[in-house]
């Protein structure tokens, strides 16, 4: 089991009041979503979740357990990883050794990126698994800056995945893709489905309404609309805004 849930968070940045009462609760191998215009507070709420930003009132609960205002290495090992809009990757290093150096495995036995993750046998078998995972067999020994867009998206997804997460949370993982590797990353996202707790924040409405349970629109620091994506297409508000403009 793994729910996420956040309660009436407030945060402010300076006079600035960016998330003002944001509650939002993503259930256990759930697909949900949230999306809203640019500046409406959506990657805070992430940064609130993962721990990068601690709220001024509220709480964020794992499966119950107030996580609120911990570092995100410690929300991280109690299962919850994420993607970012700006990848970060280790250019120079190999989409195994990438995915190798994210597994507890390579932590727990000293794993040195000078030496080479896959040194650690079971990191690499469990990296290659991952791998294969999200698309990339064969890809192993290609160092991340030699990958297509595309197949980074996915190796980014990979490395957030070899921590065994129980929540994954997905920062605009469009961004940047064209149609093809578009739909290569929807059917991905599409296969884990139903194994974890999943959360995106996406622009590509066609993407979001396509896969997620449930969406929660954010705007102004505050969640104005949430539903199934079929009660959120007939929504006043998301019909008159760009963001109802599918294709």
């Amino acid at each position: 089991m793994a729910t996420l849930e956040a309660r009436r968070l407030h945060l402010r940045f300076g006079d600035r009041v960016v998330l003002e009462d944001i509650s939002l609760t993503f259930p256990d191998r759930r697909f949900s979503g949230i999306m809203g215009p640019n500046g409406a507070g959506k990657t805070t709420s992430f940064n609130v979740l993962t721990g990068r930003y601690r709220p001024h009132r509220g709480q964020v609960l794992l499966d119950g357990e107030d996580i609120t205002g911990l570092p995100p290495r410690t929300i991280a090992r109690k299962g919850v990883s994420r993607s970012f809009q700006t990848m970060n990757l280790f250019n120079d290093f190999s989409a195994l050794d990438n995915v190798a150096v994210a597994m507890p495995e390579s932590r727990a036995n000293g794993f040195s990126l000078l030496g080479g993750a896959r040194k650690v046998s079971a990191a690499a078998d469990k990296a290659e698994q991952v791998l294969a995972r999200v698309g990339l067999r064969g890809k192993e020994h290609v160092r991340a800056k030699n990958l297509s867009y595309g197949d980074r998206r996915a190796l980014e997804i990979g490395v957030a995945l070899a921590a065994d997460p129980g929540v994954l949370c997905l920062d605009e993982p469009t961004s940047g893709l064209g149609r093809e590797a578009t739909a290569r990353l929807a059917e991905l996202v599409g296969s884990l489905r139903g194994t974890l707790t999943l959360i995106a924040i996406e622009h590509d409405m066609e993407f979001l309404f396509s896969l997620a349970d449930s969406i929660a629109v954010i705007h102004w620091g505050q969640v104005i609309a949430r539903g199934t994506p079929a009660e959120l297409r007939e929504n006043p508000w998301v019909k008159n805004s760009n963001l109802g403009k599918l294709k």
